[in-house]
This record gives C-alpha cells, sequence and structure tokens, in this order.
C-alpha cells in the first residue's frame, strides 16, 4: 500500500512539473518552413521603451499591428529593447507583451539594454524564462546571447536554415588607445561562427546551409556599402553607420563559409536600407520605437520571407500604419 501511495506521489509531482513548465517547454519546439514551402520573420528593433511613458505605446502598437497583420513564423528584436529604469519590471513587461501572441521570438541586445542597473546576464535569464522564448547563450563567449536558432525544412528533420545572433556590445573598450566609438564584434565570437557554420556543413555533405546574422549594431562594411557606386541599395539612408572604428573580420568570415545570405541590423534609427555588398544582404530593421529616441521615420517593422532550398531573401518594411515599401528580393533586385 505504502509502494502504491508513493506511486502516485510520484505521479502526482509529476503532473504539477509539467503544468507549471509548459509554457517553457512548449517554446523550444523545432521551427520548421511552412506548407508553402516559406519561413516568415518580423524584426523589430530600438524600441527604446521607457516605463510607463505614454511616449512607448506606438512601440507596442507595432508590435501588435505586424503581427496581426503578417503572422510570421518567428519574431526577432535586434536590440535596446528597454530605455529605462525599473530595467527588470521593464523588461519583463516587454516579454510579456510580446509573449502574448503565441509566436516563437529571439532577440539580441543592444547598446542601451545594459545601462538601467541591470546586466544582460540577468536579462536574458528573464527572457529565458519567457514563454515562446527562444533567445539562449554559448557560455565562454564574449557578451551575452550568442548562439543559433535551425530552421527544419517542412516535411524532413534536417537543417535547412540557421539563424545566427550575436552580442556587438557596447563602447569601445579601446578608449584608453584613442580608439572611441562602439566595440566589435570579438575574435573568440567569430571563431565560434566559424567553427559552427563548418560543423552545420559538415552535416550538409559538405553543403553550406543557408544562413542569416542578426545583431544590433552594423558592421563597418555597411558604410562601404552605402557609399559604393556600385552596390544597388534600396531604402534610406539620412545617417552615417554608426558602425566600430576597427573591422573585427566578421563580415570576411562570413564570405569565407559561404553560408549567410544577409545581415540584419539596428541602431541608426534614421537608416532602413538593404545594400547588397559582395553577395551577402546588409539590411537595417525600421526603427521601431516611439519619441523616447530620435527619429525622423515612422515606425515599424522589417519583414523577411524566406523559400526552403533556396538562397532568396525576400523583404519588405512595414509601417505602423500599414503601409507597404521597399519591396525587394535578393539577389535578383540587387544585381
Amino acid at each position: 500500500m505504502r509502494k502504491l501511495h508513493s506511486y502516485f506521489f510520484i505521479q502526482l509531482l509529476i503532473i504539477i512539473y509539467l503544468f507549471y513548465n509548459l509554457p517553457i517547454m512548449a517554446q523550444k519546439a523545432n521551427l520548421t518552413f511552412n506548407p508553402n514551402g516559406k519561413f516568415k520573420i518580423a524584426q523589430f528593433t530600438d524600441l527604446h521603451i521607457c516605463w510607463q511613458d505614454k511616449r512607448s505605446d506606438i512601440a507596442f502598437e507595432c508590435i501588435k499591428n505586424t503581427i496581426e497583420s503578417e503572422h510570421p513564423d518567428l519574431i526577432v528584436i535586434t536590440g535596446d529593447l528597454i530605455y529605462s529604469q525599473p530595467a527588470k519590471q521593464n523588461f519583463e513587461h516587454i516579454m510579456n507583451f510580446i509573449s502574448q501572441f503565441k509566436i516563437p521570438f529571439a532577440l539580441t541586445f543592444g547598446n542601451h539594454d545594459r545601462q538601467f542597473g541591470v546586466n544582460n546576464d540577468e536579462l536574458l535569464k528573464i527572457a529565458e524564462k519567457t514563454p515562446y522564448c527562444l533567445a539562449s547563450d554559448i557560455k565562454g563567449l564574449t557578451g551575452t546571447g550568442n548562439y543559433t536558432l535551425e530552421i527544419k525544412g517542412k516535411q524532413c528533420p534536417l537543417n535547412k536554415l540557421i539563424l545566427y545572433f550575436l552580442d556587438s556590445h557596447e563602447d569601445s573598450l579601446l578608449k584608453k588607445e584613442g580608439i572611441a566609438g562602439y566595440d566589435y564584434i570579438h575574435s573568440d565570437q567569430i571563431n565560434w561562427y566559424i567553427q559552427t557554420a563548418q560543423n552545420y556543413r559538415k552535416q550538409n555533405k559538405d553543403i553550406p546551409i543557408p544562413a542569416l546574422a542578426f545583431f544590433h549594431i552594423p558592421l563597418p562594411e555597411y558604410n562601404q556599402a552605402a557609399s559604393s557606386e556600385k552596390a544597388i541599395l534600396y531604402g534610406t539612408r539620412r545617417e552615417i553607420a554608426c558602425s566600430p572604428l576597427l573591422n573585427s573580420g566578421l563580415f570576411s568570415a562570413m564570405k569565407e563559409q559561404g553560408d549567410i545570405m544577409g545581415i540584419f541590423v539596428g541602431h541608426d534609427h534614421d537608416n532602413d536600407y538593404a545594400v547588397n555588398w559582395h553577395d551577402i544582404l546588409l539590411a537595417y530593421g525600421r526603427f521601431s520605437g516611439g519619441p523616447t529616441e530620435y527619429t525622423h521615420l515612422p515606425n515599424g517593422a522589417r519583414i523577411i520571407i524566406l523559400e526552403e532550398d533556396k538562397r532568396t531573401i525576400n523583404t519588405y518594411i512595414r509601417t505602423t500604419t500599414g503601409k507597404i515599401e521597399q519591396i525587394t528580393s535578393f539577389p535578383l533586385d540587387y544585381k
């Protein structure tokens, strides 16, 4: 009899555990291409949410309107989510707001997120506990929030698309050496990307698996591409890309590996362009926040549509009011 009671007690504990952890477990479900062979991403960036500030209402409106109109398979926020104290409550509110739509979402941190009394490690713990949030971290790498997501085929368990998420950090660590501005993506992060890309390639009969990269601060190549008369550019460029002064070589590594089709960033609120640079699409998201920070563009989101087994990126900007801008297909429209 005692053994029977123990058995039912253990079963009860298991049921309770599953009940309270179901939302967290659900978020780990595999991402797959739709039955139509497509996968849609909604990129939001630079929300700059100030706690209980009416000026931030339009950022939440942007998220809601875009998700309800586009029905994306994945939501990505590329940094600068919070812009005031209390950091934990502010960040939790954003996470819970996005989670309510029951769509998987990922994020990278921007240069401002860690500036309000709570570091990115603590913010990531909040994100990891949020239902439908897929953000994580590879331990031992510089920064917080370096990880990958795998997109499987619509009818097979093979990886068809890889998404890389990187921490682009904050201010330069070399100010004493006279190098101001923003930090660069570090060599250990680049080496991790190279090794990861090579491992995926080995799993795919030595063929690179198509991939995208998401982070906050643009690479120096954004300025090079936007300044070149040979590079085809769509969208708005109203400011110089605020990139690191030093080039740590991430773009070159991506070219060498041959998997990255496009890089998507935020940071510069008056830029939303996409430009072809050596057959990699360098793109900004549209500023998604409100007037808690500078902007001269109507806020919105970038929509990214991928097709299974094709190295193409169909993308456009959707404003909060529903206007569609800059419809392009890469590489076709960028030749």
